[in-house]
């Protein structure tokens, strides 16, 4: 089993206050894992991971606690600029989508789970304008210290609703959900997929329930090319040919395998 450790220099620094609690629980029950960003880049094409069949780049990934307080940013770039730049308060953003419509021992949703319902005549079409970012949240601090521990969103409640692959919830072996990981940085299918990679890798993929079946949270290819509408409803658009890559990522890591 792939172990990951994730720390809060930053937080812990500031000393651990009420607003750091939900994070400090959840850091606490992954303690003795491996790091991180070593976990993100083994996911990557770009750091010498796999391809996950977008455009191979770095990518930015936020964890939040059960309550959304941000945990850790990271990324696979050594500079703010080798992945895109916006992606990090998107994976954030992430993050807090796949945590705020997950249920503790319940049904999962990720991101990609949403993208059908929230379209115009979905049924939860303006979800996604409900729960704006934090823009000072998003954009305080200095740079410098973007995907480093001190991050400046680390602490913070981000918010923000987003409604494409790349966000999935965190459950533990006993299927408590336990927060939420946010990738970012590629297109919307590669984002989902390097998510599962990623989450599969810190051992928290013990997704109790959701819309695939089996493979619970995951994203449905389902929408009809010629209507635009999805058989579930709950599907995501098909891009650069990822649907082949994500099912052999299926294979590969199914839900609680750790692999």
């Amino acid at each position: 089993m792939k172990k990951i450790s994730l720390t809060l220099a930053a937080t812990l620094a500031l000393g651990a206050t009420n607003v750091y609690a939900d994070c400090l629980t959840l850091m606490n029950s992954i303690a003795s894992r491996t790091d991180l960003t070593r976990a993100l880049k083994d996911s990557v094409a770009a750091s010498g991971g796999p391809s996950n069949g977008g455009l191979d780049f770095n990518m930015w990934a936020t964890i939040v606690s059960d309550d959304g307080t941000v945990c850790a940013v990271t990324k696979t770039g050594e500079d703010i600029n080798d992945q895109w730049l916006g992606s990090r308060v998107i994976s954030a953003q992430k993050a807090n989508t796949a945590n705020a419509f997950s249920l503790q021992g319940g049904l999962a949703l990720s991101t990609a789970n949403l993208w059908a319902a929230t379209q115009p005549g979905g049924s939860l079409f303006g979800l996604q304008f409900s729960n704006p970012v934090d823009t000072q949240a998003a954009y305080n601090g200095n740079s410098s210290a973007y995907g480093q521990s001190d991050d400046p969103m680390v602490g913070s409640k981000i918010g923000g609703v987003n409604v494409f692959g790349g966000g999935l919830a965190l459950y533990d072996e006993g299927g408590n959900m336990v927060g939420a990981i946010g990738v970012s940085g590629d297109s919307s299918c590669a984002d989902h997929n390097i998510a599962w990679r990623t989450r599969d890798a810190i051992g928290l993929d013990y997704v109790p329930a959701g819309l695939s079946g089996v493979n619970a949270d995951n994203i449905i290819y389902d929408i009809n090319t010629g209507t635009g509408k999805s058989a579930s409803g709950f599907g995501h658009p098909e891009c650069f040919g990822e649907k082949a890559v994500n099912e052999q990522i299926m294979l590969d890591h199914p839900i609680g395998s750790n692999s």
